[in-house]
Parts: C-alpha cells; sequence; structure tokens
C-alpha cells in the first residue's frame, strides 16, 4: 500500500459529517487533521473524539491547514455542509490544493456544480460526488445484470422515493439557499443509479408541488412530491415518484427495471428477480450498512486520487453533471409546462455529453 495519505479536513457535522468521520477513521488513506461546524461545541466533542483540530469558522479552517500541511501533502477536503453555507470556501479549498468530496448533490443547480467541475480541473484537483449506494451490494448486482446483458429488451425504469417522517431543514424549502426541493436533495441517489446504468434521457416532464395552500405561497417553497417522466428512447421511458409528506408511508425507496422477460427489483438490502408472468425467480438479500457503503465510497475517492494509474474514480463531478442536467431540466420543465431536453443542459459550459 502507498505510503501517501490524504490529509483530511470535514466541512460540517451533521449526519453526513458524522458519517464521513466514522468511515474515513477506518481507512488507511485518510488521515483526519481538523473538524470543523458553525457549533463550536459540536466541533470541539468530535475533534476530541478523533483527536484533531476543531474549528467553527470555515475560512478559518481552510487558510488555518493550509499553512498546516506541507507543500508536497495530498489534501482532501470531505463536505457535509449545506452550499449556501460553505461554497465560496469549497472554492478557496480547490485553489490551495485540496481534493473534495461532497454529499450528494454535486451543487445548488446545473450552474454550480459545473463551475466546480471547471475549477477543479484548472486546479488541478480532484472534485467528486460521494453516492454511496452506488456500492451496496443489491445496486451493484443490478448494475452487473443490466452490464452483462442479463436482462433483455429494458422498456421500463420506475423509481420511488417516499421520505415519510424525515423532516427537511427550514433551508432546504428555501428556493434560494437549497435550489430545490426533493428530486435534488432526496431523490438525486434514484437518479444517480438512473443514469449509471441509463444513457441520459432525450426529454423528462417534470410536475412538482408542496403543501402550502395557494398558488403563491407554492412560487416561495421547494417541491415536496414530484412526478418527473423520462423518455430515453422511442423504446425505452422512465419515471420517478418522490415525496417527503408525512403522510406517504411506508417509508421506502426502489428501482423496478422491465424487460421483455424480466423484471429486476432493488432496494438497499435486496435485489428480486421476476419472470415475465411476475413471479420471483430469485432473491438476493444484502446487508449493507450506511457506514459500509461510504466506506467504499471513501475508499473508491482515495484511490482515485492516490494512485489513478491503478483505478478511475468513480462519482467524478464532471460525470455528475448528468445527474444535474436531469434535474435541472426537470425543474425547468415544471415552470414551463413543457418537456424539456437535459443533452441541451449539458451543453452549457461546453460540456458535451459525449465528453461526460
Amino acid at each position: 500500500m502507498s505510503e501517501r495519505r490524504l490529509e483530511t479536513v470535514v466541512l460540517g457535522l451533521d449526519e453526513g459529517g458524522q458519517l464521513f468521520l466514522r468511515a474515513a477513521s477506518q481507512i488507511e488513506d485518510f488521515r483526519i487533521q481538523a473538524v470543523a461546524d458553525k457549533d463550536a461545541n459540536l466541533a470541539e466533542r468530535f475533534a476530541g473524539e478523533y483527536k484533531c483540530s476543531a474549528y467553527d469558522d470555515y475560512r478559518q479552517l481552510i487558510t488555518g491547514m493550509d499553512a498546516h500541511l506541507g507543500e508536497g501533502e495530498e489534501r482532501c477536503l470531505l463536505v457535509a455542509e449545506s452550499m449556501h453555507s460553505c461554497e465560496e470556501y469549497v472554492r478557496m479549498a480547490m485553489k490551495k490544493g485540496f481534493n473534495v468530496l461532497k454529499l450528494a448533490p454535486a451543487g445548488r443547480n446545473f450552474e454550480e456544480a459545473a463551475e466546480l467541475v471547471r475549477l477543479a480541473e484548472e486546479e488541478d484537483v480532484a472534485f467528486a460526488v460521494a453516492n454511496p449506494r452506488r456500492f451496496a451490494g443489491s445496486f451493484m448486482a443490478l448494475h452487473k445484470h443490466i452490464e452483462e446483458g442479463r436482462i433483455e429488451d429494458v422498456f421500463l425504469v420506475a423509481g420511488f422515493c417516499s421520505f415519510a417522517g424525515q423532516s427537511r431543514p427550514r433551508w432546504q424549502s428555501d428556493p434560494k439557499l437549497a435550489g430545490g426541493g426533493v428530486l435534488l436533495h432526496n431523490g438525486y441517489g434514484m437518479i444517480d443509479q438512473m443514469m449509471w446504468n441509463f444513457p441520459i434521457p432525450d426529454q423528462v416532464y417534470s410536475l412538482n408541488t408542496n403543501e402550502a395552500v395557494d398558488k403563491q405561497q407554492r412560487l416561495s417553497l421547494t417541491e415536496d412530491t414530484t412526478v418527473l417522466a423520462m423518455k430515453f428512447s422511442d423504446r425505452l421511458v422512465g419515471n420517478l415518484v418522490a415525496s417527503g409528506r408525512s403522510s406517504v408511508w411506508p417509508r421506502q425507496e426502489f428501482l423496478k427495471v422491465c424487460g421483455k422477460d424480466k423484471i429486476l427489483v432493488v432496494n438497499d438490502t435486496r435485489l428480486t428477480v421476476r419472470d415475465g408472468q411476475g413471479e420471483i425467480s430469485e432473491e438476493f438479500a444484502y446487508e449493507n450498512e450506511p457506514v459500509d457503503c461510504m466506506r467504499e465510497a471513501l475508499r473508491d475517492f482515495a484511490g482515485g486520487v492516490l494512485r489513478p494509474e491503478e483505478k478511475k474514480m468513480a462519482g467524478s463531478g464532471r460525470e455528475n453533471l448528468k445527474n444535474m442536467a436531469v434535474i435541472e431540466a426537470a425543474y425547468l420543465s415544471a415552470r414551463t409546462g413543457t418537456p424539456e431536453e437535459p443533452g441541451k443542459i449539458l451543453q452549457k459550459g461546453q460540456f458535451e455529453a459525449r465528453n461526460v
């Protein structure tokens, strides 16, 4: 194993940041140097647990660690904080040579994500998005089924996400701060699965709503429920339904892939294979704890930074622009009331679809 390590700082200590810490502390490629959160007590608590420095000022975190780390050391910023609170500091970190791994989504909108990709390439640092579900055994098995052609003539891809009982932070209801609602912040992982396994759709059509009682209120809030239809080709269509309403029970997420004589249904712990009549022919169970999937996502990122000649990094920022283009097109469709083309979004900033 290489002796080089990623000198690592974690930005934001909510549930996602704590998951970053737990997973990174179990991998030799990472050496945790500092943690930061606007809650100073929270930062001090986790700094004590992981024997590292604590910050409650994000600018001081970046400048302080830049001064502390040697010029030849590989630097890593794990971002769990919301972008409205830290976007300028993420940019600052890239300019100071930090490789950045961010919790999904890649940005509040396509333009922001594309700018981060451009900056990372200009500064010759890595920018990637953590999509831990790609490393869940069930979804890896689904990908292998599709990649190896074990399901033929796929004609429908259908996703469903219910986040019943999961409270959203107040800022996620503000379009300016959040960029979007459940589609962007909760449905991103399922969009990523679709884009990982299938081409970017030619067209998308989206209907969004929220629990506000009148139209004026609805315009000032992000969506808590969305229905997204996708046309991949004349022979393949898809849809995604996502809702954070407390009345949508049970809480669950799954993806269904329908082919000529086979149906695959996958969630975080199980892959079910059904025949053309809907009868179960095979069923596989997987034990995937969130920290296990995040650990593999971090290993993948570290390998791409430290040993690029051995392994191509999954989930790069550039690759995630496909996800962002679909989501951007969906929000545009919800405003125009007409189908929109994600491929045109990708062409913004000269990010051609064939290069992503």
